[in-house]
């Protein structure tokens, strides 16, 4: 049975961890999920799920597991660093982190442990367990590439929410048209909406 941290940093797209914590509750080989938010992770939740957000329990009451999931699930503070998670004695199947910001993903780079999701992260790595950082940002600076290169270079497994364009319909035009119009921002063209494009 396995044991697995899903690591929950401030960037955009809730709804992934929320998903990912419903599916690996649910699995029948899994026996154990660690959750941790960061700070910076709950007020996006507060801003994008609706949630008061006082952190782990309200992804957690997002995800809408039944009784049975919910008694797999072990939340802990961010600022916990003694717990079990935190240690390479308590053996691990995998660590996700989802979404991994930009300063979650600078810190694991570097080998920061300052929280117990940048410690959890560096105890992976260490380990050579199965890492996999679900990085949020675009564009991409050279820094993002340097630490990306970096964390894959020492066994992590960069897996971006990239969209499987191939399900298409209406979300997936929400979402095309939201990239069309960033793309127009960039090239200094924003408020234009031609080829029915529209601000999303």
């Amino acid at each position: 049975m396995a044991r697995i941290a899903l690591l929950v940093s401030g960037a955009s797209g809730m709804r992934l961890p929320v998903k990912t914590l419903a599916a690996l509750a649910g699995h029948p080989e899994v026996e154990r999920v660690h959750l941790v938010v960061s700070r910076g992770a709950a007020q996006v939740l507060r801003h994008e799920l609706g949630r008061k957000s006082t952190g782990a329990d309200d992804l957690v009451e997002a995800a809408a597991l039944g009784s049975a999931a919910r008694a797999k699930v072990a939340t802990h503070p961010d600022s916990d660093l003694g717990a079990a998670i935190a240690s390479g004695s308590y053996p691990l199947a995998g660590t996700v982190v989802l979404p991994c910001s930009a300063g979650t993903l600078a810190a694991l780079a570097v080998g920061s442990a300052s929280t117990l999701i940048h410690r959890a992260g560096a105890v992976a790595l260490k380990e050579r367990w199965p890492l996999i950082l679900g990085f949020r940002e675009t564009p991409l600076t050279v820094i993002h590439l340097e630490n990306l290169r970096r964390l894959a270079w020492l066994g992590a497994v960069v897996a971006p929410p990239v969209p499987a364009f191939y399900i298409g319909g209406e979300e997936m035009d929400r979402f095309l048209d939201h990239y069309a119009m960033r793309q127009l921002d960039r090239l200094g063209l924003g408020g234009a909406e031609g080829d029915g494009l529209r601000w999303g």
